[in-house]
């Protein structure tokens, strides 16, 4: 029965592999379970409330990319966007967090409507195919920033922005906790070299093994206060029923003191970012795992934009933010995953996290962290895709790759790519190779940085 519903044989895989891959995937998503309640609670709503929606919101955009497009990605609450709907319209700008949601909501159906009108997949396929190589690269650079920050390696000196931490200094919770990220590292890649299937999870594991033992014998120690937590799963009575404080709240906003203004830019600022991080993941992800074809582009890309948009409504109705396809998910396919197979078995530990939460949650950054770091390498290879001879080609890739990791956003990456892509084709007079929806795209990219 799954060969038939996921094409197992066509796509060169097998069961076991789709199921490491999914957990694999999962593994390097589970702290987004911690992570999203604890900043949309900064809004006011119940933390109990936002991790059950968190997952269920996950679960049901995972399974509805496995069996609409029958891809390996994974979707959640997306960072920056939560960010976003907690300090921005929350904070500075005065509004509760049910209006946030409506916002949401509204966001979701106009990308449904967007969606099944083709438009998605248009901006999707109008993308030039170098440009697509940069965001590859770009995502996997991104990946391993994320990683080196999870893991406590690279930290802010305040004045060089970056800097390695200092192993010796609070040794028992940074210095430790960058250490066993690094001999993960150093796991996974062995792991990796000796074709071991599912090395990379098998670094996760053995990485978080490795420090409960630290835990264990003292050299780990906890600081609840500096974001330090028990790396052993704290079993808790846990209310099945805190879904109510949130669920369906978004048709409850008061909107009698919102400016219509005001929500418009609002709901902009989240169609904008969500759109193209959604894009960028798409793009970077299907590049690794070999699944665009000569043009470019990614058979059943409408359904995969599909499943996202049903994600980011069916999100906003449970009560979370803007859902949205993981970059993590690159952690699957380096693991071997092809199919919708590794999405279910994703999306399934989402759905059993609302019960088994304690476990998921004491995942610690540093044991995942390896794994972004291995999967940034693995996608960096695509550079060599590109074509360093043809400037007005190779530079809007390589401002897109840099754009990533040091701008923190994949959106970011985008609009740096686009923009100068058209404007250098331009001056150089190669505008038959400039689509009318570049035109656009790089108009309102422009725009942006001009209205928000």
């Amino acid at each position: 029965m799954l060969e038939k519903i996921f094409k197992l044989k066509e796509n060169n895989t097998t069961v076991k592999t789709e199921v490491v891959a999914g957990i694999t995937t999962f593994m390097t998503m589970a702290y987004i379970l911690a992570v999203n309640p604890t900043i949309l609670s900064a809004s006011g709503m119940d933390k109990n409330a936002v991790l059950m929606a968190t997952a269920l919101a996950a679960f049901i955009g995972t399974f509805v990319m496995a069996f609409c497009a029958n891809y390996p990605f994974a979707l959640a609450p997306g960072l920056g966007l939560n960010a976003y709907f907690a300090y921005t319209v929350c904070g500075s700008m005065g509004y509760s967090w049910k209006v946030a949601l409506l916002a949401v909501f509204v966001e979701g159906i106009i990308f449904i409507i967007l969606s099944i009108t083709n438009v998605r997949e248009a901006i999707f396929n109008a993308i030039p195919l170098q440009l697509k190589k940069g965001v590859s690269v770009g995502i996997g650079l991104f990946c391993a920033f994320i990683g080196l920050q999870g893991a406590n390696i690279v930290v802010d000196d305040g004045a060089t922005l970056v800097a390695v931490v200092d192993f010796t200094e609070n040794f028992s919770t940074v210095g430790i906790c960058a250490l066993l990220a690094l001999i993960g590292l150093l796991i996974t890649a062995i792991l990796y070299a000796k074709n071991v299937k599912g090395s990379i999870l098998i670094g996760i594991v053995v990485t978080w093994i490795i420090g409960m033992i630290c835990e264990a014998v003292g050299i780990y120690t906890v600081d609840a206060e500096a974001g330090f937590y028990s790396l052993f799963p704290a079993w808790s009575d846990f209310d099945l029923t805190a879904i109510g404080a949130t669920f369906g709240e978004c048709f409850n906003a008061d909107m009698s003191g919102v400016k219509i203004t005001d929500f418009i830019i609002i709901i902009f600022a989240f169609l904008f970012v969500d759109m193209f991080d959604t894009l960028g993941t798409l793009i970077g992800v299907a590049n690794k795992a070999d699944m665009l074809d000569e043009n470019g582009k990614l058979p059943k890309v409408k359904q995969a934009l599909f499943a996202d948009a049903i994600a980011t409504s069916a999100g906003a109705v449970l009560g979370t933010s803007t859902t949205t396809t993981f970059v993590e998910s690159s952690a699957g396919v380096a693991a071997g995953g092809r199919t919708g197979l590794t999405s279910v078995v994703t999306g399934l530990l989402f759905l059993l996290s609302v019960f088994l939460s304690p476990i998921f949650c004491a995942i610690p950054g540093f044991a995942t962290a390896p794994a972004l770091i291995f999967v940034g390498f693995l996608m960096v290879s695509a550079v060599v895709e590109i074509d360093f001879n043809d400037v007005t080609e190779s530079v809007p890739a390589y401002l897109c790759i840099i754009a990533m990791p040091i701008l923190y956003s994949i959106s970011e990456g985008i609009a740096f790519g686009v923009i100068s892509y058209v404007v250098i084709n331009l001056v150089c007079g190669k505008t038959k190779k400039i689509t009318p929806l570049m035109y656009i795209l790089a108009i309102l990219f422009v725009a942006k940085y001009i209205v928000l």
